[in-house]
């Protein structure tokens, strides 16, 4: 498994967050840490030779291939750079300046940071004591003023999974006139029975969008390809910010190459799960009360975390509170962290029958550079 090593312009003190060494692991973008998978690397090859030529003025091919692999028609898929970009869409067409936007706190950094970009009022419902959304008073913060409102599954930045039935019931329960996303970054690392039937939610709920990434499980963060899908006439109105030639001819080649070795990308999925659950349990083990995630992550709970791994020159998602959030899957990169806090007394030696954190709103960071691209 290649190293994550850190790119130039992560070395500043803004990467690291108030690091005291050099960085040597780069853990702060929950990137993957395999490189592509040879077969998608050999069809972005085959696109080259045409680079001098512009792509399709409206992308057709990748949402058609999205489509056919999601199961829904190609005019219920948009397309963008990243879930970022996508996301980007949706809050500028769907919702109004001056409407409020409700999501879960600390979450993913785009969210409040776009919100003020396009001029959303942010509702931010802080995270129960465990590092789950708490839905039900997230259904309580609409009002007349909800433009839109955002729920990850799996959460970012905890990784927990809101259940299927308690997330039905939510999505009942927020009027049909309030568009929601359901940010589904993560996706690909939940275990079969966490996984929900998005077609058929999207069938009864035509206000939702279900929005997905190559950027993690895949490992094409880097050609930054997001999509969403869902009503038509939702999807219809996402696409009048489609920016022409915007999805170069790569996207669609890389995207088709990942569909055709599904075997190799669930064996990569299966090595960073794995290494994600044995890190776990060896944080545990030495006091770090971490979360059950279901990403390509870890939240690390604790006042002195963060601190602790920038001495080590391991770059992290810090937090406020002194918490943060690391990339899992690279196992020297693991064991590196695992080093840096077991030599930390103060977080190695905490009573055993200590509980979670409490993360509330002081955890997002409403005013810091935007780390978070999806």
């Amino acid at each position: 498994m290649s190293v994550l090593l850190p790119h130039p312009e992560r070395s500043s003190p803004e990467w690291g967050r108030g690091a005291h060494a050099p960085v040597r692991y780069d853990l702060s973008l929950s990137e993957n840490p395999f490189t592509p998978l040879p077969s998608v690397v050999r069809a972005l090859e085959r696109t080259l030779p045409q680079a001098n030529r512009y792509p399709e003025f409206e992308p057709r091919r990748l949402p058609r291939l999205i489509a056919d692999h999601v199961g829904v028609r190609p005019d219920e898929v948009v397309v963008g750079a990243g879930a970022t970009g996508v996301a980007m869409q949706i809050m500028q067409t769907v919702a109004a300046p001056g409407d409020q936007m409700v999501f879960a706190t600390p979450t993913f950094d785009g969210y409040p940071i776009m919100a003020a970009m396009t001029r959303l009022e942010p509702v931010a419902v802080p995270l129960d004591s465990s590092g789950c959304q708490q839905l039900w008073a997230m259904a309580r913060a609409v009002s007349e003023r909800t433009g839109l409102l955002a729920v990850c599954r799996p959460h970012n930045p905890t990784g927990t999974v809101a259940s299927a039935s308690e997330l039905k019931a939510f999505l009942h329960e927020v009027p049909a006139r309030v568009p929601i996303v359901l940010d589904e970054a993560y996706a690909e690392f939940l275990g079969a029975n966490e996984t929900l039937d998005t077609v058929e939610l999207i069938r009864r709920h035509s206000n939702v969008l279900v929005l997905r990434t190559f950027s993690k499980a895949y490992g094409l963060a880097g050609l930054r390809i997001g999509y969403a899908f869902g009503a038509e006439e939702l999807v219809r109105r996402v696409r009048r910010l489609q920016l022409p030639f915007g999805v170069p001819a790569s996207a669609a080649a890389a995207v088709a190459a990942c569909y055709a070795a599904e075997t190799e990308l669930a064996e990569r999925i299966l090595r960073i799960t794995t290494e994600r659950e044995m890190l776990r349990a060896s944080l545990r083990r030495i006091g770090i009360r971490v979360p059950r995630g279901r990403g390509n992550f870890l939240y690390l709970p604790g006042d002195q975390v963060s601190a602790a791994l920038g001495q080590a020159g391991i770059a992290a998602k810090t937090y406020p509170d002194g918490s943060a959030r690391i990339a899992v899957g690279d196992s020297r990169a693991g064991r590196a962290v695992l080093r840096a806090l077991s030599r930390d007394t103060s977080l190695s030696h905490r009573p055993r029958d200590e509980g979670p954190r409490s993360l509330t709103a002081r955890s997002w960071p409403s005013a810091e550079p935007m780390r978070h691209t999806r």
